[in-house]
């Protein structure tokens, strides 16, 4: 068999929609051809659903399929992440479960990683998973849980062990979200989205095959997902229903229903990065852009804007070829915020009060304002700024970890913001 090259790969992607592509076609019945085909996760294993290609050949398929119309695997939210770390930690009972269905979108998934007193400290989390009568009882509260309200399963840290310490005695599940016992709560921010839940637990079941990972390995699991999400921020937000709007089918109709939900969430996650690329044209509506101190100004947002965009090309060039997550994702997560906080001040100075209005006749209908509500949030989301320079300094610059008590204690004996999940005594 001769090897492939980007240009065969392209080839038979084409000849292959040809063949199969149907617009009429219901949505998950096509994606389920598309599973049965490798050809919606190319660089997946050829035993789930995917062609086995390498980074380079499988960025070809999927540039040639887009090119083609048809529509591909579904691929917002959460889903990747789960995908990502069921391939990495997760028994072949879970792939089978989870994979093909995942590429379908029959499901939707939520990460169920912070609490209330373990935000940035996410290995001090409280949930709690008791094994009872060979089932996983779950107590506890999640909180910043973004699409939990329209979820089919979670992905969730608990705590297994109270006498080891605290990063040892967690585990990884998936959890079934609509279930008794788990109640989803919308959040309202200040920008006026509720893109987040508090999540809680009482007596939710789990059955043992959902563990991810080995009992006690929960750490080491959530470090994977949290490492390709930190990718993602670092690669920014793709803009989904890439093929427009204007195309017929049930299938496509399908799709933009999907999108449209799945989406939702995410509206303002653009004013959460700063909006740097409406700098220019917010200066010339106002005339600021002959202000030297505002050009001052946004010539250091725009270097800094450009470079960051440089090093997410970097890090993708460097996926592509194959090569281990590098520092890029924390490095691309903190300079994002940087970029969001700068923006949010040249924002200010070019629209000035006005940047506070959100009625009809404000600054581009209110996304200005959305902005300047909207940033806070991208130095606490996925990892907040402190995380991240601590991860920089330890394991990029190789400096002396931060001092931090308690690590070698049993997590029962360490002191919590809250005890209202510490284990019976008796």
């Amino acid at each position: 068999m001769s090897e492939m090259t980007e240009e065969s790969v392209r080839a038979e992607v084409r000849a292959w929609v040809e063949a199969n592509w149907n617009p009429e076609m219901d949505l998950v019945q096509w994606r389920n051809i598309l599973a049965d085909s490798g050809w919606g996760m190319p660089a997946w294993p050829k035993e789930w659903y995917g062609k086995g290609l390498s980074a380079v050949l499988a960025k070809a398929a999927d540039s040639e399929f887009h090119k083609t119309g048809a529509i591909g695997a579904a691929s917002s939210g959460v889903r990747l992440l789960a995908a990502s770390t069921l391939f990495d930690h997760g028994s072949d009972f879970l792939k089978k479960k989870f994979l093909r269905r995942i590429i379908t979108g029959e499901d939707n998934w939520c990460q169920l990683f912070s609490e209330p007193g373990s935000g940035s400290d996410l290995a001090g989390a409280m949930t709690r998973a008791d094994l009872k009568d060979g089932k996983y009882i779950i107590n506890g509260q999640k909180v910043w849980t973004t699409s939990a309200h329209h979820a089919h399963y979670g992905l969730l840290l608990a705590r297994t062990d109270w006498n080891v310490p605290k990063h040892q005695g967690l585990s990884y599940f998936v959890i079934r979200i609509d279930q008794p016992g788990v109640s989803v709560q919308p959040l309202r921010q200040m920008n006026g989205h509720a893109s987040f839940n508090q999540v809680f637990f009482t007596d939710a079941v789990v059955e043992p095959d959902h563990l991810v990972g080995s009992l006690g390995e929960g750490w080491k699991v959530a470090t994977t997902t949290l490492m390709h999400e930190r990718r993602g921020a670092a690669d920014g937000i793709a803009t989904a229903g890439r093929r427009g709007t204007k195309r017929t089918g049930r299938a496509y109709d399908q799709e933009r229903a999907e999108i449209a939900i799945n989406n939702e969430p995410y509206t303002w996650y653009p004013q959460r990065a700063g909006r740097a690329d409406l700098i220019i044209e917010r200066a010339k509506a106002t005339g600021k852009n002959s202000d030297p101190v505002v050009r001052q100004e946004m010539a250091k947002l725009l270097t800094m804007y450009n470079a960051a965009q440089w090093m997410v090309r970097r890090a993708r060039a460097a996926q592509q070829m194959g090569r281990p997550q590098g520092p890029e994702g924390s490095l691309g997560k903190l300079i994002g915020s940087h970029v969001a906080r700068a923006s949010n001040s040249v924002h200010t100075l070019i629209s000035e009060a006005d940047a506070m209005l959100t009625a009809d006749d404000s600054p581009m209908n209110g996304v200005i304002a959305e902005i300047l509500v909207s940033t806070p949030a991208a130095s606490i989301a996925g990892g907040t700024d402190e995380i991240q320079r601590n991860i920089i300094s330890e394991r990029v610059l190789g400096m002396p970890k931060e001092p931090v008590t308690g690590m070698d204690r049993p997590f029962k004996d360490v002191p919590k913001n809250t005890v209202s999940q510490l284990p019976n005594k008796s």
